[in-house]
């Protein structure tokens, strides 16, 4: 556990580095008491990290990372599970054939194991309605690509490293495409204008 100042009034509690559902689900618990708090005016959580914006004039740098550390050591907060959303998949993304001869797997091995986890939706980044979902299972893991694409259509449902996840809007992009699903992840008409939350799990299925 280690507390650092991000400004005047701000500062990062660290938990963890790991891509970990059990890291994650401190860091949400954590982020979900101190946003009760009258002296934080919000709290947002990462990976194993939350950001915490204070009121200076309410407590001090010294005094909230106190609190904090007492109330991880003390009595870890408690996380209600994030909603659980369904999403269909089309596989035929066009690298799904050169994924599955680097991984020495078959296609309907790579869409079993895909589709096979509950992923959690670490964070949201990268552009709006972008959800960063993992862990991803051992044998699908493998580096982005060397040559990122400087087009990668909406929709588009892709994995790197432990993580897999869905384009929201046409970008460049980096990750193995497996497939495009018709659900939209940004929708910017809503509040918030994401479909996926910090927190909430996914399970992909075929179509």
């Amino acid at each position: 556990m280690k507390v650092a100042a991000l400004g005047d009034a701000t500062l990062l509690a660290e938990l963890g580095q790991r891509v970990d559902t059990a890291l994650n689900t401190r860091a949400l618990a954590l982020a979900a008491a101190l946003s009760k708090r009258r002296d934080v005016r919000e709290a947002v959580a990462g990976y194993g990290s939350v950001v915490v914006h204070y009121d200076p004039e309410q407590v001090t740098y010294k005094g909230l990372s106190t609190a904090i550390q007492k109330m991880v050591h003390a009595k870890p907060p408690h996380a209600e599970p994030g909603r659980l959303h369904r999403i269909p998949v089309v596989y035929d993304g066009p690298d799904l054939q050169e994924v599955a001869a680097e991984l020495k797997l078959s296609v309907e091995e790579i869409i079993r194991l895909h589709t096979e986890p509950i992923y959690r939706c670490f964070m949201i980044g990268f552009v709006p309605g972008w959800a960063y979902l993992g862990p991803l299972p051992e044998k699908l893991r493998l580096p982005r690509r060397r040559v990122p694409r400087t087009h990668v259509p909406a929709g588009s449902v892709a994995m790197a490293g432990a993580q897999t996840g869905v384009y929201p809007l046409p970008t460049p992009g980096g990750w193995h495409l497996l497939g495009r699903t018709s659900v939209k992840f940004f929708l910017p008409n809503s509040d918030p204008p994401t479909l996926l939350r910090t927190g909430d799990r996914v399970r992909f299925f075929a179509t």
